[in-house]
């Protein structure tokens, strides 16, 4: 996949500006230099007037973990913008409120039971390297549940495979909770030690004996109404799973490891409960902190820090972190257009970091108005290697290096260990083994390809070329003072300091620290002596209030809403009983990806793009006779919003009263040649009337001429619809996350649909927000405070802006 990407003949080689009015397709050739004077012009020039705020750095996945957080910090601005809450922010914040850490670290090669709430052995992104340790378990014997709406890969390989209704899944999980309290199955020690069940018994029960065996009854009796038969009408499914599933958590004690991550999490409205509810399992039988369970995601995962760190910026932008948000998980990413408008504000500067928001986000359309709007933003520049549906409205387009055409660093939970990872500029580093040093990876990357540290940094002294701004001091060279820092010396310096025992390894190898992570590309971060198990929790307690894992939130109580502030069921905004089913109504599940995993970076994965480069509309047999459809047909889903036009794919895979469409498919472009790659993306109008727009395809992929001799073999023509046009936001009121799931009217296309079409009424996309946010409860909270100090940020201000001003 690397190489098809590196090779790819439609890779945008060079920097690139608008010429003509922006979305116009139409760019030119420019130098670097002209590039970085017109850019850091702007830049220097918000930063001088005070007007910090208008500069936002956007990004899809990271894929590094350090660089820019550091660099928004020199530069003084709180503008980090990501992906998160279009992703994984609700499961997030379900993890968050247990433990303090916002993701598991399930030891799963070690496990016995494994329960997972997705199918996350096929799309899990960073989650990849899970698969292998899951199979090696399994070979071992352990036992493997997927709970999907569809038959996934994963669920093809489970020992058991449930299929609830969409957004029931925390009813499911409150109704094992309830057996395994029945049954006794629980580690009391563990909960009497880690638990802050003192608080939970003070708050829900005031006045009761504050004695164990107290709490255990009554949190018992408030899972009393999740019985089977519940679950069975609550959930759509036969009763026998609660017990099949308790049995299988009973059997596995603490070496059970689960699960979410997007899913149900990211689909539903308090989809965060989810993650709450899964821990709880994990909290009653002790498999939290422990061998074959589920540990805190910072056990696993090296965070590598400069020796020398910029200031935090003493500023809190609003754009990214409104106040009616005060417990987002992360930045409310998705709502910006609309922030834009109701905050009366504006961008100067705009970069979007290999993120395609007009394409990944729901309501792209919003996107399209506010990048026209030169009002609202000044300079889009998309540093992105491809080009991509949003990398069509910018100013400039600037090719960055890819994986292996970088320095940067990186670590994951992978694995129940830690490690640091370095990518490198590989050819750079050939060229070097060979004798021949490059002033910059210019020389040695395809075209004039720049890698991302050295264009920041340069463009950073640009922005501040005397030094009087403060930010350049960040990146000069501690070697050749009053120059700038060479990528080399940089992460040398980074890897010398920041990763604990690699430069005593390196120097007992004769090396230095830098010239032994080129050698041998990631190094396994010295773990200290193994603790008896459980133990590592008396010496590294949860970052939460009460220092104790909570199944009392205080700070949900705190904030506006106290009924959530225990893992609970919140009925999803797609429950069975809000539907109209005589009218056509079902719910849509988009959160699934097919295997090609092209997202917003590259369409060339050209085999998998052979195998699978459509995304049909899943329908069970049993819906697919009522509504009269058959493999193939064009199907028209009605959203809240507007309309698509897929096919339908009738299969036994899914279940009855819900239908599924991948949304990682159904990539599109307005010109022949600009905006998508031509094997990946359907030549499309955009046509407007009013408020009403229309997405129509000309042309689909086909064979082409290019120097890669595959592209001329390309001989499928449809590459899928892009249903996230009309979904509507729908942002969670605790969590942030949009809500992805949607209910739709299913029925054959009508005359004069075509496959492909999208149609949107922006009027009512913006009164579904509208809706949508009223069921925020706004900040501040106590004390003044525009968030919990103790619920993190990405990129975390100064502590004298986190309360706003009496």
């Amino acid at each position: 996949a690397t190489i098809n990407q590196v090779d790819d003949p439609e890779r945008i080689l060079g920097p690139l500006r608008r010429v003509g009015p922006r979305g116009s397709g139409r760019f030119e050739p420019v130098a670097w230099e002209d590039a970085l004077a017109e850019i850091a012009g702007r830049v220097r020039g918000a930063l001088a007037a005070g007007r910090h705020d208008e500069i936002m750095y956007h990004v899809g996945r990271p894929g590094e973990d350090h660089f820019m957080p550091r660099l928004l910090h020199a530069w003084g601005v709180d503008g980090h913008n990501s992906h998160t809450n279009v992703c994984s922010a609700a499961a997030r914040t379900g993890y968050m409120l247990w433990a303090g850490a916002d993701r598991p670290s399930p030891d799963y090669e070690n496990a016995r039971f494994i329960l997972l709430i997705s199918s996350h052995l096929e799309t899990g992104h960073y989650f990849n390297p899970h698969a292998q340790r899951i199979q090696d378990a399994r070979q071992r014997g352990a036992r493997l549940a997927a709970v999907d709406v569809r038959l996934s890969n994963t669920a093809g390989l489970a020992d058991h495979w449930i299929a609830p209704w969409p957004g029931s899944e925390a009813a499911l999980l409150l109704a094992i909770a309830r057996v395994l309290l029945e049954r006794g199955a629980v580690d009391r020690p563990f909960v009497r030690r880690f638990v802050n069940w003192e608080e939970y018994l003070a708050e829900v029960a005031p006045g009761a004996p504050a004695t164990f065996e107290r709490f255990e009854a009554v949190l018992a009796a408030s899972l009393e109404r999740f019985t089977p038969a519940f679950v069975a009408q609550e959930c759509r499914i036969d009763p026998h799973w609660v017990g099949t599933l308790a049995d299988e958590i009973e059997r596995a004690g603490s070496r059970f490891a689960s699960h979410v991550w997007r899913s149900a999490a990211s689909g539903n409205l308090g989809g965060w409960q989810v993650a709450r509810c899964l821990m709880l399992l994990h909290v009653l039988t002790g498999s939290y902190g422990r061998v074959g369970g589920v540990r805190p995601h910072g056990w696993d995962k090296a965070a590598v820090k400069a020796r020398e760190n910029p200031p935090p910026p003493a500023r809190w932008n609003e754009l990214i972190w409104p106040r009616e948000w005060p417990l987002a998980h992360y930045e409310m990413s998705p709502l910006l257009p609309y922030l834009l408008e109701e905050q009366d504000r504006r961008l100067e500067v705009y970069f979007t970091r290999v993120y395609n928001p007009v394409w990944t986000n729901p309501d792209g359309f919003a996107w399209i108005r506010m990048l026209e709007d030169e009002r609202r933003v000044g300079c889009h520049v998309a540093l992105t290697p491809i080009w991509s549906e949003t990398a069509q409205w910018a100013d400039f387009v600037l090719p960055m290096g890819l994986g292996p055409e970088r320095h940067d660093v990186m670590s994951q939970e992978t694995h129940a260990g830690r490690w640091v990872g370095l990518r490198q500029p590989v050819l750079r580093e050939h060229l070097r083994r060979e004798g021949h040093e490059v002033a910059d990876s210019r020389e040695a990357n395809p075209g004039q390809v720049w890698e991302e540290c050295e264009f920041w940094i340069a463009l950073t002294w640009r922005v501040d070329p005397d030094g009087r701004l403060g930010l350049r001091r960040w990146y000069e060279s501690r070697e050749r003072p009053g120059q700038p820092v060479s990528a080399a010396e940089y992460f040398g310096d980074l890897l010398e300091h920041g990763v604990p025992g690699l430069k005593e390894r390196a120097a007992a190898a004769g090396l230095t620290a830098l010239e032994w992570m080129r050698r041998h590309g990631a190094f396994e971060v010295p773990a200290p002596p193994a603790p008896a198990d459980g133990e590592r929790l008396e010496r590294e307690p949860p970052a939460t209030p009460s220092g104790r894992l909570e199944l009392w939130s205080s700070t949900l109580a705190q904030w506006g809403h106290r009924d959530q502030a225990a893992p609970g069921y919140v009925r999803s905004h797609v429950h069975w009983s809000a539907l109209d089913e005589a009218a056509g109504e079902m719910v849509l599940v988009p959160t699934f990806r097919l295997p090609t995993l092209i997202h917003t970076r590259s369409g060339n994965a050209k085999w998998l793009q052979e195998l699978s480069h459509t995304n049909p509309l899943w329908v069970h047999p049993q819906d697919a006779r009522r509504l009269g459809l058959a493999t193939g047909d064009l199907v028209r889903v009605e959203t809240a919003a507007g309309h698509f036009v897929p096919r339908a794919f009738v299969t036994e895979g899914m279940r009855p009263g819900v239908v599924a469409c991948s949304h990682h498919l159904g990539r599109w472009r307005m010109f022949r040649e600009v905006g998508g790659q031509r094997q990946a993306s359907s030549w499309c109008d955009l046509v407007r009337s009013g408020e009403t727009l229309r997405l129509r395809q000309r042309a689909g992929a086909g064979p082409f001429a290019s120097a890669d001799p595959d592209s001329a073999r390309v001989w499928w023509d449809e590459v899928g619809v892009h249903q996230n046009l009309c979904f509507p936001v729908q942002p969670d009121p605790v969590s942030g996350m949009h809500c992805w799931h949607q209910k739709v009217r299913v029925g054959p296309a009508r005359p004069g649909d075509r496959f492909g079409d999208v149609e949107v009424d922006a009027a009512r996309a913006r009164a579904h927000y509208h809706a949508w946010k009223a069921l925020a409860v706004p900040g501040p909270g106590p004390d003044g405070l525009r968030r919990p100090l103790w619920l993190n940020r990405p990129l975390r201000p100064a502590p004298s802006v986190w309360r706003l001003a009496p």
